[in-house]
């Protein structure tokens, strides 16, 4: 909880002064309602943030959001001064996730080629699998024309856990 006293924010448990140059206690929080509003505290409810991945932004003393700024789509710049855009960087984050979960299944490559120990259909169906829903996520990313259109493509589930909408990071499980 935040709170504010004229246009300072203070914090439950630290003192604060006020204008008067009077300093008020650390447990000042515990006051009752009737003693913040004698003292012009108000508290502070924030408006909810944007989603980070999608933009930047600030926030004023009274907890509104300020300076919303959508995040570079595109990459800019190149060799050393080069700046990775969204896209980019969720492209890099699709592959990422997608080595990560191969690896888990990369033993079994290791042991066939070893001692020619079959790799279950299962794993190799499944590893085929990550790699489409992959090239899935990489095009849609390529695909969106704005920060809205980027926005739908993060999955969104319903209280089941079932998949309503998006696409990204929606990874199919390996089962048994």
């Amino acid at each position: 909880m935040a709170w504010k006293y004229h246009n300072t924010q203070i914090q439950p448990g630290k003192a604060w002064v006020d204008v008067n140059g009077v300093q008020h206690p650390s447990n000042w929080h515990l006051w009752t309602q009737e003693e913040k509003d004698k003292h012009s505290i108000t508290e502070v409810i924030p408006e909810p943030s944007p989603d980070s991945r999608l933009y930047s932004w600030t926030v004023d003393t009274d907890g509104k959001v300020q300076n919303k700024k959508a995040r570079e789509l595109n990459d800019s710049g190149s060799g050393e001064t080069l700046q990775l855009g969204l896209k980019s960087r969720l492209i890099n984050e699709v592959k990422k996730q997608q080595h990560q979960l191969l690896l888990q299944t990369d033993w079994y490559y290791i042991r066939k080629a070893d001692n020619e120990t079959a790799v279950p259909s299962n794993v190799q169906t499944w590893r085929d699998t990550i790699r489409t829903k992959a090239t899935e996520m990489e095009n849609a990313i390529k695909s969106a024309s704005d920060i809205d259109a980027v926005a739908s493509l993060f999955v969104v589930k319903d209280e089941d856990d079932k998949v309503i909408s998006g696409v990204l990071y929606d990874w199919p499980d390996l089962g048994d």
